[in-house]
């Protein structure tokens, strides 16, 4: 599973998710027979909310979540420069 500084959790084959957060991200890998890859989502007390709408690999997902991650941290910058019309 995923590391402890890590922001989301990796489920291989054959494994199952013992313990979860509300709102957290996982990865679950996908048979090689379906495809292989990973599905990301987040998961909640009452469902596992698929984030992509297709399989991805490990590397990719994790630079999408580094990329949600940055424009996260730059969401409340004030631009003085940007105009409404």
């Amino acid at each position: 599973m995923g590391g402890k500084d890590s922001n989301f959790k990796v489920v291989y084959r054959g494994e199952q998710l013992e313990n979860y957060q509300a709102g957290g991200w996982v990865f679950f890998q996908r048979s090689k027979q379906c495809g292989g890859g990973f599905w990301l989502g987040r998961t909640y007390d009452d469902c596992f909310w698929l984030e992509l709408e297709r399989p991805t690999s490990l590397s990719a997902g994790i630079h999408y979540l580094m990329e949600l991650d940055s424009i996260r941290a730059r969401g409340f910058e004030f631009d003085g420069d940007s105009h409404l019309f």
